[in-house]
């Protein structure tokens, strides 16, 4: 620690802090373009400039000088800086000055109006006119993509685009060309960006160069009403912000949760809005001959009575797909419960998880932000960049930071960050459980190791033995120690983990999502519920009858005798168990279109339909009974841990029934979820990435 004094006032810090963190730390406000806590230090705008005492005569950037580069006063007194004299004030008047020098003014149709740090810095450092008679400078535009518009005239050349997508994305493709006047922010050969992160340079642009592409010109920020709220497009659970005008949303911002997402979102999360809007499911639908026909709530649920009502139950069944909250999950539950049918799951055909046997079996134990934590990661069956695009750049920034090996068993793919690729197959895992890998070396010297298992490795015939092999490599390695636990399962669906939470898997004698599939396809099913389960296989359903509840005219919609339409997850209050196990809660930021309801309403209604109603009339008395049997579920961004004893339990002896690649389940990034398919943009995004990749090819 030091000590320094900041406006007079004494204060002590880590004398690693910058003299902007210290003025910080004493409540000074210091204003800057080019820093970022989260980047590196560029230090080019010299906005941020200090005056220090017993330093060089004239003012100091205070991003780029730390505490420790201080010298005492003459007796030994802490070191000084000032924040507000008068010649701070005049350094930062002039900084402000030849920023505007070729800034056009142009913020009444700028997107960053209302929201730009050039117009609030303005405000406090600059002048009513410029000593600068010279023609403004006018750069080309440059292209970068379906997603991120750019007018580079605007700039400011503060390059944290450049640092974020070299330093967080890890693509490298962003620079600078030329100096001085001429200098230029670019894309190398005018290309496309390519990272799954390239949204974030939006939020840290700090003028209107470069804005959302999808969003130009649709709304004011001051015009929209802004809901906090829970991203569902993978099992991260990133924290958004949802922007809506009167029953649409506009856009979808991140928030700050330092131990999720940070400040970072992917750029499904962030683009998908357009989805939102389109091949919406707005009224209930019976199809009637081969065709269906629009029809009113009544009629749906007598449609379904119907079909119901001479049913044996063990010929009912339910899959629940991704994108459902935990209060749907349980009335759906509590619905087939009712009804005598013990066919329920929410898991991918295959899947070898399973409550029973312990909740630390499913989840990311060491937690998100535990990655940096880590020292040595051995990635099975996964591709966390286009799974997980957040989390794969907290494993690149562990990467950046520290000396971590990391180690990957599946699909070889470009992650951002070096890694030791050791093979493709369950072989490989075999001979890392036995200690025939060097790479088992190094995990049993690490101190905090970590075993990440992708959803895709432990689906599949041997799918309980991969599960089984990669406890025993977490136990061989010493991952179960005391105050850590390295075994980490990454999901995929946002629905994932709340459903093994409340035991959405089949009970005794029931089928599982292969079980019904296949029973559906020879004839051994009569009626399915398919609660936006769009990923499934709906060719092999045969002629089962099918009770589709969803938000979008997405697979299941096509294949469906009955459609019932739900609510999207910016429209209802709904629970999410992310990947780690924390507990977080969606807001409605909207109301759904048409005549559709929320989730957990449908069943509501339709088991007094069918003479079983649920015992509960209300969200709040749902909770209260979901709460009551699950009390993890009513502590919000709170971890319920998971205990090691489960893991070691999982490692026994194996025999793996067949050797194939584990391979990541998500082929398209861009296209995951019924949400995402209906979305324009997303379906540029993918064909953009498919002709790079058929042109790399």
């Amino acid at each position: 620690m030091a000590q320094i004094k900041v406006d007079g006032e004494l204060i002590e810090v880590p004398d690693h802090f910058t003299l902007m963190q210290a003025a910080e730390a004493a409540g000074a406000e210091i204003p800057r373009f080019c820093y970022h806590e989260r980047l590196s230090v560029a230090g080019n705008c010299r906005m941020c400039l200090v005056e220090v005492k017993g330093g060089p005569p004239k003012p100091q950037a205070s991003c780029a000088m730390s505490v420790r580069d201080l010298r005492p006063g003459p007796n030994g007194e802490p070191p000084e800086m000032f924040t507000n004299t008068p010649m701070v004030k005049k350094a930062r008047e002039g900084v402000m000055e030849f920023l505007l020098i070729n800034h056009p003014l142009d913020c009444p149709i700028c997107d960053q109006g209302g929201e730009c740090d050039l117009q609030d810095q303005a405000m406090a450092y600059g002048v009513d006119s410029s000593r600068f008679w010279e023609n403004k400078r006018a750069v080309e535009d440059k292209y970068m993509g379906p997603l991120v518009k750019t007018v580079m005239t605007r700039c400011i050349q503060c390059t944290r685009c450049v640092r974020f997508i070299t330093e967080v994305g890890g693509t490298a493709e962003l620079g600078a060309t030329g100096r001085g006047e001429d200098m230029e922010i670019t894309t190398y050969l005018e290309k496309a960006l390519t990272s799954e992160l390239q949204g974030n340079v939006i939020d840290l642009c700090p003028v209107g160069a470069l804005t959302s592409k999808p969003y130009a010109f649709q709304a004011r920020p001051w015009e929209l009403n802004k809901t906090e709220s829970i991203d569902v497009m993978d099992a991260i659970g990133s924290n958004i912000r949802v922007d809506a005008r009167g029953k649409e949303v506009m856009r979808i911002l991140p928030r700050i949760h330092e131990g999720v997402n940070e400040e970072w979102i992917s750029d499904k999360t962030r683009f998908v809005w357009d989805g939102l809007r389109t091949q919406r499911l707005d009224r209930p639908y019976v199809r009637k001959g081969r065709k269906l026909q629009a029809v009113n709530w009544g009629e749906a649920f007598a449609a379904i009575a119907a079909l119901l009502k001479d049913a044996d139950p063990k010929r009912i069944g339910a899959i629940a797909g991704d994108l459902a909250g935990v209060e749907e999950l349980y009335a759906l539950k509590a619905l087939m419960t009712g009804l005598g049918s013990p066919n329920i799951d929410a898991r991918p055909a295959g899947s070898a998880l399973d409550p029973k046997k312990g909740r630390a079996s499913y989840l990311f134990n060491p937690t998100i932000a535990g990655i940096e934590q880590a020292d040595a990661i051995l990635i099975i069956g996964a591709n966390p960049r286009r799974e997980a695009s957040v989390l794969n750049a907290r494993i690149r920034k562990a990467w950046r930071a520290g000396d971590v090996a990391i180690g990957l068993v599946g699909e070889a793919a470009d992650l951002t960050y070096d890694y030791a690729y050791l093979g493709a197959g369950i072989d490989t895992l075999v001979d890392l459980a036995a200690g025939r890998n060097d790479f088992a070396k190094v995990l049993a010297a690490a101190e905090r190791p970590m075993i990440i298992l992708g959803e895709g490795a432990v689906t599949g015939a041997s799918a309980k033995d991969v599960l089984a092999l990669a406890a025993q490599v977490a136990v061989s390695a010493g991952a179960l120690a005391e105050g850590w636990n390295g075994f980490a399962v990454l999901h995929n669906g946002a629905s994932r983990v709340g459903a093994l939470d409340i035991g959405f898997v089949p009970g005794r004698g029931g089928l599982d999502t292969a079980g019904m599939i296949k029973a559906a396809g020879s004839g051994k099913l009569d009626v399915l519920f398919v609660l936006g389960a769009d990923e499934i296989e709906m060719a092999g359903l045969g002629d089962t009858q099918v009770i589709y509840i969803g938000s979008h005219g997405d697979r299941g919609a096509h294949r469906a005798d009955v459609i019932l339409p739900g609510a999207a997850y910016t429209e209802k209050s709904a629970t999410y168990v992310n990947t780690e196990g924390r507990v977080q809660m969606t807001n409605r930021a909207v109301f759904p279109p048409g005549e559709a309801k929320e989730d957990w309403a449908i069943f509501r209604a339709l088991s007094g339909v069918l003479g079983a109603a649920l015992p509960f009339d209300s969200l709040s008395g749902l909770r209260a009974e979901l709460y009551g049997r699950h009390p993890h579920l009513s502590r919000i961004d709170a971890i319920e841990p998971g205990k090691a004893a489960d893991i070691r339990a999982l490692a026994g002896d194996t025999a793996p029934k067949a050797s194939y690649g584990l391979v990541s389940p998500v082929a398209d990034f861009y296209l995951t979820n019924p949400i995402a398919r209906a979305s324009a943009v997303m379906a540029e995004c993918s064909q953009m990435m498919s002709g790079l990749k058929e042109a790399a090819e």
